[in-house]
């Protein structure tokens, strides 16, 4: 089971293609829509699949359910280790959970900017440089849940407040309410359909013929649209315009794993296919090619793979490389729907933004 794009599906139809020319195991793959990929129980699809694709903030809830089959199997230290060491950011230590290695990346993202190179000389370099295009009608953002509370999860981040991961509190209720301020400041200049925008939406209206939209400073890339003829308006992607002093650091972790259900009657087949679909040789080959949005520092530096991507790798890795893992605890999948659905009730109804903390604060702690 992956998720319902290109990006997600059409990699893992082509490698596994090959796989069963070189083993003769088939696998055949199942996809499911964004929204349900990024909220659908595990438990439930390990219990038909052998293979899934997860996210990592999964990894608490999935650990204390019993239903993927750990990675970390004896005799293969050494292609773990060099798994390890080629992890884009904190890709591969994002699927690391009580010891164990849940997952292995196959995609790395996190939120970057998408930016037009017809209609932009170069994508934005600050905040600043965000709001006056906005008020201009020239700025989207997807900010149906969960990615309002990734954008305040990132912005935090970039002033140098990122949240917290465990304790009492995500985050302080002055650096919190001002983080919301940010998020209220350019909702009220974009289109009010937002809420119900994810990033493909976002990214499919800026990519359509006569679109004003020319930039999304926060937004996860998805490096279908970089490609040459995917869609009218060819999208480009560049690290986030900083909102603090830092650079661009500090952007909420995306990207997604390989697991296997603990449940498989074919678990140690569906455990090589996994390591070999992690692995760099494929990983900057047949998976890119396909369309695929590597998890592997081998692609990600690949000349032929930039190439054929307008640089998206290139021109986003300082980004990924500062990006910010979200708490993984048993618990944390219900917070981030509770505390997207409040950003954006909070948006809607113009709440104080101390009291929208306020309550944030309260369900963080509830989470644990």
């Amino acid at each position: 089971m992956t998720w319902s794009h290109p990006r997600g599906y059409d990699p893992m139809v082509a490698c596994s293609a090959i796989w069963e020319q070189r083993t003769g195991v088939r696998i055949d793959w199942d996809k499911r829509s964004l929204q349900d990929f990024e909220s659908f129980p595990v438990e439930e699809l390990a219990r038909a699949y052998d293979l899934i694709v997860v996210d990592h903030p999964h990894v608490g809830q999935i650990t204390a359910e019993g239903c993927l089959a750990p990675l970390d199997v004896a005799g293969r230290e050494a292609e773990r280790a060099a798994l390890a060491a080629a992890s884009v950011g904190r890709s591969y230590p994002s699927y690391t959970w009580e010891g164990r290695q849940w997952a292995f990346p196959i995609d790395a993202a996190t939120q970057v900017q998408a930016w037009r190179p017809d209609a932009l000389d170069a994508p934005l370099a600050k905040w600043s440089d965000v709001l006056n295009l906005a008020r201009e009608g020239r700025i989207a953002l997807a900010l149906r849940p969960p990615h309002s509370l990734m954008s305040f999860y990132t912005l935090a981040g970039n002033l140098g407040h990122p949240c917290a991961v465990e304790g009492d509190m995500l985050i302080t209720p002055e650096a919190g309410a001002a983080v919301f301020e940010m998020i209220r400041e350019i909702a009220d200049l974009i289109d009010p359909a937002s809420p119900e925008m994810d990033p493909i939406a976002v990214s499919e209206k800026m990519a359509e013929a006569g679109s004003k939209l020319v930039c999304s400073p926060l937004i996860y890339g998805y490096v279908s649209y970089s490609l040459t003829g995917f869609r009218a308006n060819r999208l480009a992607f560049a690290d986030i315009p900083a909102a603090g002093k830092d650079g661009p650091v500090g952007s909420a972790l995306g990207g997604t794993g390989i697991a296997v259900s603990a449940f498989s009657r074919e678990r140690e087949a569906a455990t090589d296919f996994a390591y070999w679909v992690a692995g760099g040789e494929v990983q900057s080959g047949p998976y890119a090619a396909a369309g695929g949005q590597p998890g592997h520092a081998d692609a990600w530096e690949d000349d032929g793979v930039n190439a054929a991507a307008g640089d998206f790798y290139k021109a986003t890795r300082a980004t990924l490389e500062g990006a910010w893992v979200r708490p993984r605890h048993n618990g944390y999948m219900a917070f981030q729907q509770a505390a997207s659905d409040r950003i954006n009730e909070g948006l809607a109804a113009r709440h104080a933004a101390r009291g929208v903390i306020e309550v944030i604060n309260e369900l963080f702690r509830g989470s644990f």
